[in-house]
């Protein structure tokens, strides 16, 4: 059965002044998605019924909560803002005992938000990943890693072996992959594909 989202609840609201909910979230999504599909951002953001300006407003209050005293971290910010999960399950990862939480967002609805949580309540990744029965795109070739068309999982089941990478900033990872007998570097955001660069031969040795 489809899950409803809650009313949007404050969070921290005497620290950052603002109010989140499943909308918000998304806003902050975007805001991080923007330096690479700024067109794709804007669509995006008419269909949730924000401006521009209330984009940056409230990626800016996002900002002032993480790095406030009274942020209070983990999951638990996540269950306050999008709810209960969807769907909760567990995972060893490196002989780690873990927890996968999974939210469904409105803009991305063959998708889940997904937090692999590990002991503590800590917060090991953050990413949007395929949902359970949506089909994975057909990925054959450089022309069909289009923007916004797949997650991190889909590249690596259709073009094995690829390498991970750090990203320039929080949210963003870069996966080395060949395609097409190319070497390129398929840029994420929040687990969602961005942009696919060509490298020069030696940048993917090693």
């Amino acid at each position: 059965m489809e899950r409803r989202y809650s009313r949007p609840v404050s969070v921290n609201a005497n620290a950052i002044g603002q109010v989140f909910g499943p909308r918000e979230f998304q806003l902050v999504l975007l805001r991080r998605m923007a330096d690479y599909q700024p067109q794709l951002v804007e669509d995006a953001r008419r269909r949730l019924g924000a401006t521009a300006t209330e984009m940056r407003a409230v990626n800016a209050a996002w900002q002032r909560r993480l790095r406030s005293p009274r942020a209070t971290g983990g999951t638990r910010d996540l269950r306050t803002i999008l709810g209960e999960p969807l769907a909760e399950s567990a995972r060893t990862v490196a002989g780690t005992p873990c927890r996968i939480r999974q939210w469904q967002l409105p803009l991305w609805p063959d998708l889940r938000f997904e937090a692999l949580v590990g002991p503590g309540d800590a917060p090991l990744t953050e990413m949007l990943v395929r949902g359970p029965g949506s089909p994975a795109p057909q990925l054959e070739s450089l022309d069909d890693l289009t923007p916004w068309s797949c997650v991190i999982s889909d590249v690596e089941r259709a073009f094995p072996p690829v390498r991970h990478v750090e990203g320039s900033a929080p949210g963003r990872w870069t996966t080395l992959l060949e395609v097409d007998k190319e070497r390129v570097a398929a840029d994420f955001v929040s687990g969602l594909l961005q942009e696919v660069r060509r490298l020069p031969e030696s940048s993917h040795s090693g």
